[in-house]
């Protein structure tokens, strides 16, 4: 593998993890667990698998071990959304007092990174900033208005 190509998808990595990071600013400084660092690297990781897998093919194929690929590239994001799932149940607390689930938002917000990693290494680059944007209103938007609920209901 070229070292151009290398040097593009470390950038690519970057870009993921710093699109991500302004996820995870916003969960940290809403006090969530799973803040900066880690939607940075869920969707730095997830960006390099999925950018990996292209060149991982062509190393097979030149070493003449072709015959045990079966290429489906749906594979390695269904790997990357189980993984990043069992990450996000070690957020998700039960609260002991009542029924209440916790951190559910922020299991799917590290959900919604890996979105973005993904899209970052398939070039596609508007789609990931749309991606962060909409997870930011979500989450922001979404708090506010549940706040606004909770004084008008008196809860």
């Amino acid at each position: 593998m070229e070292i151009s190509s290398q040097l593009w998808i470390l950038l690519d990595v970057i870009i993921a993890s710093v699109l991500a990071g302004i996820v995870g600013f916003e969960r940290e400084y809403a006090q969530k667990p799973a803040g900066l660092r880690t939607n940075m690297i869920v969707a730095g990781a997830s960006c390099l698998f999925v950018a990996i897998s292209k060149p991982l093919v062509n190393f097979m194929e030149e070493g003449g071990n072709s015959e045990y690929l079966d290429l489906d590239p749906i594979r390695v994001m269904q790997a990357i959304v189980i993984g990043v799932s069992f990450i996000g149940a070690g957020t998700v607390l039960k609260s002991s007092k009542d029924q209440d689930v916790l951190f559910l938002t922020t299991a799917a917000t590290l959900l919604y990174s890996t979105g973005i990693g993904i899209s970052v290494a398939v070039k596609q680059y508007i789609l990931a900033i749309g991606l962060t944007i909409i997870i930011l209103s979500i989450n922001y938007l979404a708090n506010l208005l549940n706040e606004m609920l909770e004084k008008k209901i008196g809860k």
